[in-house]
């Protein structure tokens, strides 16, 4: 497995591997206009046959926003998101971001694991802010930390 940097062009596999993590996954066009969006940093692991996990960023000035996480089912319980949320946290740190915040499903008790185990903490919370296919909308956490250099 390694990591590799995203473009535009990686939309169509960025959508698919969206789609086997999330209920309601963002479509092809929507990671075309993300990925090459100013301050977005994309990243992917990759095992040979294709992209496994990925994460999209947004650094600006000096803030860095999770926009997305994503990990096939077949490969969670690696550590493959904790390795692509530090990798591209650090990406963001050397670009001058010195705080990084995201919002997370509240019912997504994986999730928010992972993300508090990054030194996250719950700093708001955005009711319904998430579509359901099936059911009420689900409220989103909001989470922040500190990034340091050191972090780079």
């Amino acid at each position: 497995m390694k990591l590799i940097a995203l473009n535009a062009g990686h939309a169509r596999a960025m959508a698919e591997l969206h789609a086997q993590a999330f209920e309601t996954p963002w479509d092809e066009r929507a990671f075309a206009e993300l990925s090459g969006g100013p301050g977005v940093i994309a990243l992917a692991a990759h095992d040979g046959g294709g992209l496994i996990g990925l994460i999209l960023l947004r650094a600006v000035a000096d803030e860095a926003e999770i926009l997305t996480l994503a990990v096939a089912p077949a490969h969670r319980r690696q550590g493959l998101a904790r390795a692509l949320v530090d990798c591209g946290l650090k990406i963001a740190v050397q670009q001058g971001a010195r705080r990084g915040f995201l919002e997370v499903a509240a019912d997504n008790l994986p999730a928010i694991g992972l993300y508090e185990g990054a030194d996250f903490a719950r700093v708001g919370r955005r009711p319904a802010y998430y579509a359901r296919r099936s059911g009420p909308p689900m409220d989103a956490l909001v989470l922040s930390r500190t990034l340091y250099p050191a972090d780079a």
